[in-house]
């Protein structure tokens, strides 16, 4: 009987595949989070992705999206696009809104937008420390002008004397009252997962399928979460 053997590019590509599984498998268990590493390939195999350069488009306080990948800043939270926060008159106002459309003009006063590799979070968002051409780091300003908070979780306390500074001046989201992004978002989980109609302010099938890439997905290899298979499988 004439014997076989696994060529190279088998062997290579089987352990490509288990890494693939061993990921996903361990995403599923560890249930829906933020800046955690996630089921990515590339991560697995120890690659790191090159800075990601060019003109930004705005998803939310915290997210931007360069050449159709999300960029999830590393160390900050911003409200969510839907959040609201109340003023020094205990009135309520948009502040997801207002820290996004505040992102939008700081971005738009020195382009391009680079950002530069940290890890991959569970939704295959890129997350990275990102700066306009002129150097100026976006996480901190974010911070110190009241428009985000310093995530010690993820930071460290990287952005904390900013956010002590933004406390004191009484601007920003500081100059009332607030609920922490990461708090409002336990109490708000079944609106804000990736591929709600309501978390990106997307309407229409193919668009909320973009919110996962800029292309939809085609082939179960391209999926990252159960979330989203459960989507595509109800919706597609």
């Amino acid at each position: 009987m004439r014997k076989r053997f696994f060529s190279h590019k088998s062997l290579a590509a089987i352990l490509v595949i288990t890494l693939a599984v061993g990921a996903y498998v361990t995403s599923y268990f560890t249930g829906w989070g933020n800046q955690i590493a996630g089921p990515n390939t590339a991560s697995a195999l120890g690659s790191k992705p090159k800075p990601i350069v060019g003109v930004a488009s705005i998803v939310d306080g915290d997210t931007i999206e360069i050449h159709g990948q999300r960029i999830r800043f590393n160390g900050i939270d911003a409200p969510e696009s839907s959040q609201n926060c109340s003023d020094a008159s205990g009135q309520e106002y948009p502040c997801g809104r207002k820290s996004a459309e505040a992102l939008d003009i700081f971005l738009s006063q020195s382009r391009p937008i680079q950002c530069n590799f940290v890890s991959w979070d569970r939704y295959n968002r890129f997350v990275g420390d990102c700066q306009r051409a002129d150097g100026a780091s976006i996480a901190s300003w974010m911070v110190e002008q009241g428009y985000a908070l310093d995530w010690p979780r993820y930071s460290h306390g990287s952005y904390a004397s900013q956010q002590a500074d933004a406390q004191r001046a009484k601007i920003g989201i500081w100059v009332g009252t607030f609920t922490a992004p990461w708090d409002w978002r336990a109490t708000h989980a079944a609106n804000n997962k990736p591929g709600n109609d309501t978390s990106y302010g997307l309407t229409g099938r193919r668009q909320i399928a973009q919110s996962y890439s800029c292309q939809p997905r085609r082939y179960c290899k391209q999926i990252s979460s159960c979330d989203e298979a459960r989507w595509y499988l109800n919706n597609w």
